[in-house]
Formats: structure tokens, sequence, C-alpha cells
């Protein structure tokens, strides 16, 4: 087994090793180089302690202290070493300081899972006391030693379990699996922002349909119960042939692993439970589904600590992807511009995806057309494009300044001719030109003023 270690990470191992300390690259690295991945980090163990550690190189940063971890400075890259320890104390705890490992076995004895408790010296090769590259190859995530220990630890573990089966498209064990049944509850205990991470780490993996697992484990029930009754929200409705949860797993995978896009997909039919209605020939509706879907989606985002930016651009789509495009390219171009100007245009690439991985995820009924028209319409927004039409207040031929130095003075006013004009446009893209704007400004304020 030979690991290309990064030059700065092999000064540190090498000044850590001429002053009497063992050090290693350990965890996610020495996975990922086994994997033939490039790591995104390099994580080193050592004997010394985190003030020994600090006394050999010029400048470090205390970044965890109490945990045994010390940031050492290469340039302008930082590198985290940490001190042999018995277990990594969870951040949702006040538990106590970090208790030091006396060697790298009982260290990586008291990690998460196998596959992330092997450690690599250039000199002494490998050191792999669980098992963890036999589980790499066979595509396995266990944890080390007993499961439910390593779970009480930090409950955490359990959703980052189901995260590394999406990641690697590997299977969890039975004794694993069985750990995380019995404990999921315990993941109450998590701070939303940490269970935030894990849970978009796995929505944009290779395989984000592993959040199964994460219901049938009952751990959604904790941190998402909505998605659970989406998985038991029946459609029957030619247009689909699975459950709303299913048929949002099936989306998940449809569309590209872009943040922004899968929490889309994750919420976009999240209202649909909610507005379920059956008809006398019973086929069930969901009306106005996507308008509950994206206040939902955004009261559980808060609730998941998401940024506001982030809540934001998701609601915009969930709003929008239940809109339909007839006619894109003729007279429903007219449609498409005003969905442009609410939606904003840089989103409608997005909203297209959305829209298909939707569509591809339903029964087949009338898909060729469905897609037939978001072909369309996705042309025609490249011809709006093309053509420059103007979608937005700042693109009309006609501002405020302009409007007062006609004498409008009222605020409100302006704002409301302004709309009133851009409207227009958006109807009629050839009149957005000044002179016209201007005469028709007049116009319009005089039957305001007269009213």
């Amino acid at each position: 087994m030979n690991i290309s270690i990064p030059k700065n990470v092999s000064i540190i191992i090498d000044t850590l090793n001429i002053h009497g300390y063992e050090a290693y690259v350990v965890g996610g690295c020495v996975r990922d180089s086994i994997l033939g991945e490039c790591p995104a980090d390099w994580d080193i163990t050592t004997s010394g302690r985190p003030e020994q550690v600090k006394e050999l190189f010029s400048k470090t940063i205390d970044t965890g202290m109490k945990h045994g971890t010390v940031t050492v400075l290469i340039g302008k890259e930082g590198y985290e070493v940490t001190t042999f320890r018995l277990g990594v104390p969870s951040e949702d705890t006040q538990g106590p300081e970090a208790s030091y490992a006396d060697s790298l076995e009982e260290d990586l004895q008291h990690r998460d899972f196998t596959i992330n408790a092997m450690a690599y010296h250039p000199k002494s090769g490998l050191i792999d006391p669980t098992g963890g590259l036999s589980d790499l190859e066979q595509g396995l995530i266990r944890c080390v030693g007993d499961a439910g220990e390593r779970f009480a630890e930090d409950p955490l573990r359990m959703l980052r379990a189901i995260r590394f089966a999406g990641q690697f498209h590997f299977r969890i064990d039975g004794p694993t699996l069985e750990a995380i049944r019995d404990r999921h509850k315990t993941l109450s205990a998590v701070s939303a922002e940490r269970i935030q991470m894990e849970l978009l780490k796995l929505l944009i993996s290779d395989h984000p349909e592993a959040i199964k697992i994460a219901y049938e484990t009952g751990l959604t029930s904790v941190f998402l119960p909505e998605f659970d009754v989406m998985m038991n929200t029946e459609q029957n409705n030619p247009h689909h042939c699975y459950t709303v949860g299913e048929h949002t797993i099936r989306a998940l995978c449809l569309i590209e692993s872009n943040p922004i896009l899968r929490l889309t997909i994750l919420f976009h039919d999240i209202g649909k439970p909610g507005t379920r209605t059956t008809d006398a020939q019973g086929i069930d509706h969901f009306q106005g589904h996507y308008q509950v879907s994206a206040d939902l989606a955004g009261d559980i985002m808060k609730r998941l600590k998401f940024d506001n930016n982030t809540i934001r651009l998701v609601r915009t789509l969930i709003l929008f992807h239940d809109t339909r495009f007839q006619d894109a390219l003729t007279t429903g171009r007219r449609n498409l511009r005003r969905v442009l100007s609410n939606l904003g245009p840089s989103l409608f690439p997005y909203l297209v995806q959305v829209m298909q991985a939707d569509v591809m995820a339903q029964s087949d009924y009338l898909r060729e057309h469905k897609l037939a028209q978001l072909n369309e319409a996705a042309l025609a927004y490249q011809e709006i494009m093309k053509d420059h039409d103007c979608l937005s207040l700042k693109e009309l031929k006609i501002n405020g300044n302009d409007l007062k130095a006609l004498g409008i003075t009222d605020g409100k006013t302006i704002g409301a001719i302004l709309n009133l004009l851009l409207q227009m446009v958006l109807e009629h893209p050839e009149l957005n030109n000044y002179i016209y704007l201007e005469e028709l400004a007049g116009k319009i304020y005089r039957e305001l003023t007269q009213d």
C-alpha cells in the first residue's frame, strides 16, 4: 500500500518524527486515497500533545485545544494535527475535554466506522486494526466495535452512516443498521446545524436515494417528519404511479448534483399531503400544492438552519415548478416572459431541470408531450434572452427620474405607473421605447389623478 502524501503533510510528519513523536495521516484522507479519490483534507494524528505540537511549528491556530487539535499553518494552508485520543467529543454536549489514548491503535479503536479508522505512514505503511480495508473492498459501512456505543458517543454518526452509504454506494452492515433503528430517537439531541450538513452531503451524493434508509430506520421521523408523511401519501392520478415520497426519491436521482436543485426536488411536493382531495371518480388532486410546498419548505429549512439565500432560491423554484408552458415558441412566449419577470431569468435553466426531473419521475402518461413543452420553453427562453426582451423594471426604457421630470412626484404613483408599463412591455416587447412609454405614462397618470 503506497499513498502519495502532499509535501506539506510530509513536512509536518517528519518534523514530529524527528522530535520523537509518532505521526500518521488518518481517517478520511486514507480512505479516499485507497479509493483513488483526491482527499479534500489531510488530517494528522500524533502522540504529541497540543502544546508540544505548538512548540515545533512557527504558525499554529488553537482550533480545538480541548479536543486535542491544533491547526498547523504552512504557507496559506492549514492542517489539523490531533493527539491520539479516546473518541471524538460530540459538539452537542458539554462533556469533558478529550481523553488521550496511549497508542495509535487505541485511538483507531474509538473512531466511528472501520473505513475511517485507518492510518498511514510512509515507512510503516497502512495501519488497519479494525478491518477497514476489507470493508472498503466489500463496500461496507460498519461501526468500529459496538455500534450502540459509537452512536451513544455521537448520535449524528447514525446519519453519517447513511450519508457514507449514499456517497460511496456502500451497504450498511446488519448490526450497525439495527443499532440505528434502536437508537434513532437519540438524534434529537444533535443540533440542527450538524444535521443539516449531513443531510446536504447525502442529497448531493451520487446516490441520494439512500435517504430512504433514513426513513426506514426512523431517522427522518426525528429531523424531517414531513418526509415520512410523503412516503405514505398515495397519488391516485393518471400522471403518477408512486407515493409522493417515492416520486421525490426518484426525482432526486434524475437531477444534477447541485445543492439548490436537490433541495428543491426534496421539498417540491412536500405540501401535497395537506392539499390532497379525491373526486367522485376516485382521482386524487393536489390543487395549490406548489404554494403550500414553498411555504412548508421555507419553514423546514429555517428549522434546519439553512441560510436565507438558499431558502429564497429553493422557495422560488418550488413556487414555479408546476407552471405550464403551452405554445412557448408562439403565443405562449408572452406567458413565458411573465414567468421570467417574476422568477428571474437566471433561475429559469434551474426550473427547467426541476420540471424535467419531476416529469421523468411520474407515470408515462403524457410524458413525451410534457417534455416537448419544456423543450419548447427552453428554446423560447434562449430566443427571449438573445433578443434582449425587457423582463424587469431596470430594463424599461423609462425610469422613475424620467417620470419625475414629467411632473409626477408621488413615489407610490411612480411605482404603479412603472409596473403597468412593465406589464404592457412583457406583453409587447417591441413597445419598449422611451417616446412611446413617456406618452403612455402621461396618459396613465392623468387617468389615475382623475380618479
